[in-house]
């Protein structure tokens, strides 16, 4: 590129403050500090973020894609509520991309990989422990982008990450269930295990089986009401 070419790159600073305000908002939203069918008024969140109501409208936009708000007619905007029909479909969605991811990771494994997710299953471990939940879910992440970018699977971590939100959110449901934590790590154990042995059916086996436990357990506590309760504990 030209010197003359080059001094028109626009500068930007690293993070906007549209920015600032949805990752405020997805956080609030997923601590529930904003309850499943609470509505959004536009100007008491002006007040509360600080920002105009240009950004406040642009953040509600962008959340609606999450699938973290939904806008229903003549009511405005509210925060979604969690059913079990699109939960189900996330699971469903997971269990086949991870399951793939498993596989191919076990198939390219090497020995970084093995200890960078091992390392990891110790900390979520540890976060569990700690009943530091926003933890568990950032390692959480943390721990299946390793290891579909270790099994070349990048399109398909892009489309888990279009996902992020709605996962996180059902995380919230999930790991503040009773004894979750020594499940959730024994069956993260198991998809190593595999991994590290170069056992791909193996792999997508042990990854499948964790989405299908995870799913049941979100059933019976969506079944029951207890979403709201259990955000409260994961916040």
């Amino acid at each position: 590129m030209s010197k003359a070419l080059s001094s028109l790159k626009v500068q930007r600073p690293t993070v906007t403050l549209r920015e600032l305000a949805l990752e405020k908002m997805r956080t609030a939203i997923l601590e529930a500090h904003f309850q499943p069918g609470e509505r959004l008024v536009e100007r008491s969140l002006c007040e509360i973020l600080g920002v105009s109501r240009t950004v406040v409208r642009e953040v509600l936009r962008h959340l609606e894609t999450e699938g973290l708000v939904a806008s229903l007619p003549n009511h405005g905007p509210i925060v979604a509520v969690l059913d079990f029909e699109t939960a189900a479909e996330i699971y469903e969605i997971r269990a086949l991309l991870e399951g793939e991811a498993a596989m191919a990771c076990a198939q390219h494994v090497d020995a970084p990989v093995v200890v960078e997710l091992a390392a990891c299953i110790d900390q979520i471990q540890h976060a569990f422990e700690a009943q530091d939940h926003q933890a568990v879910k950032a390692l959480t992440t943390a721990f299946y982008e390793r290891m579909f970018i270790a099994g070349k699977k990048h399109v398909a971590w892009e489309i888990v990450q279009s996902l992020t939100a709605r996962i996180n959110r059902l995380r919230a449901l999930t790991i503040a269930s009773d004894d979750r934590g020594h499940q959730a790590v024994d069956e993260m154990r198991q998809i190593l295990a595999a991994i590290e042995t170069g056992n791909g059916a193996g792999a997508r086996e042990a990854a499948i089986a964790h989405v299908d436990r995870v799913a049941e357990i979100a059933r019976k506590l969506l079944a029951q009401g207890h979403e709201n309760a259990s955000w409260r504990q994961a916040g």
